[in-house]
């Protein structure tokens, strides 16, 4: 059981990493299937950040044919900058977690970059739809790195200032809307008010809590008797989380709902986890049931029966 929540817990914060990307998608009025094309400039080559990067690369890959191929081209849509800078395979003594991110020489340059160059050459030259921040460097976005996002190629361009405590924010929601614009997208790890960006518009400050997701793949997990939690049981809760906002909420840039419906978010998220165990022919099945009657089960039913 001890593993089991250890998994739970590391499969809920990157998985509700890709619910915020995914929501962010949304949010720029495209179908989640549209997610292995975006541009996403990663800040922070940690353990953690790398371990969200492994989990949205696999999601993108699934989402274009899951084979090796599929894998190999979701690599381009990262640009991972770590304390040295951009990270290409000219690095010496790379990482081994972060070598799959470093992008080759020639690659690199026809995109007007080199080994290194810092965080806001690389927003420059790159034009991200998301900056994406893992880094636990409080204010690392700062004013030039946030001007240079108003350059994305997205209309609504994507800022997460995932690390925390909130001393380690990467940026405030102020500093994001008041320099990128109320058209910005803000998450972050950290609890942030809303901002009143004056005639009636609300800039939402989205936090990403492991909470939405944590107790629904536990449960899904062990409802379905599935002996480990697959890539595509956290692509299917990453889904469900992101799916879960109307088009009204998404529009006006809320990518997380409300905690008070962790709830309902927990049922709609372990039944997904449950049918993709089932689809995956990793459940087990639950109590007397087995992975067969599982299967019959509606979602409307499944919901009512486990929760």
């Amino acid at each position: 059981m001890s593993s089991l929540l250890r998994l739970c817990g590391e499969s809920g914060t990157a998985g509700v990493a890709i619910a915020g990307l995914l929501g962010a998608v949304r949010a720029q009025g495209r179908p989640m299937i549209d997610f292995p094309k975006m541009k996403i400039v990663v800040a922070g080559a940690g353990s953690a950040g790398i371990g969200v990067l492994n989990a949205a690369r696999k999601t993108m890959a699934r989402m274009l044919g899951d084979t090796e191929t599929a894998f190999d081209s979701a690599r381009s849509q990262f640009w991972v900058v770590d304390a040295k800078g951009l990270i290409t395979e000219e690095r010496q003594n790379i990482d081994p977690e972060a070598q799959p991110f470093a992008w080759k020489v020639k690659e690199v340059k026809r995109q007007g970059l080199r080994e290194g160059a810092s965080l806001v050459e690389v927003v420059r030259q790159v034009k991200p739809d998301v900056l994406l921040g893992l880094s636990a460097v409080g204010g690392l976005f700062s004013k030039e790195v946030l001007e240079a996002m108003k350059s994305s190629t997205s209309t609504r361009p994507a800022i997460f200032a995932m690390s925390n405590p909130t001393k380690n924010a990467e940026c405030t929601p102020e500093e994001a809307f008041s320099i990128v614009g109320e058209n910005a997208i803000f998450a972050s790890g950290s609890p942030f008010q809303d901002v009143d960006l004056g005639n009636g518009h609300i800039g939402h400050c989205n936090q990403g809590n492991n909470m939405y997701l944590f107790p629904g793949i536990g449960l899904g997990t062990l409802l379905s008797g599935s002996r480990i939690i697959s890539d595509g049981m956290l692509q299917a809760a990453a889904e469900c989380l992101a799916a879960y906002m109307t088009e009204e909420e998404v529009v006006k840039g809320v990518i997380f709902p409300s905690i008070s419906s962790i709830r309902d978010i927990t049922k709609q998220v372990a039944a997904a986890v449950v049918r993709e165990a089932i689809e995956e022919d990793l459940a087990e099945g639950y109590r007397e049931m087995d992975a067969r009657e599982l299967g019959r089960l509606s979602q409307a039913y499944s919901l009512n029966l486990f929760c």
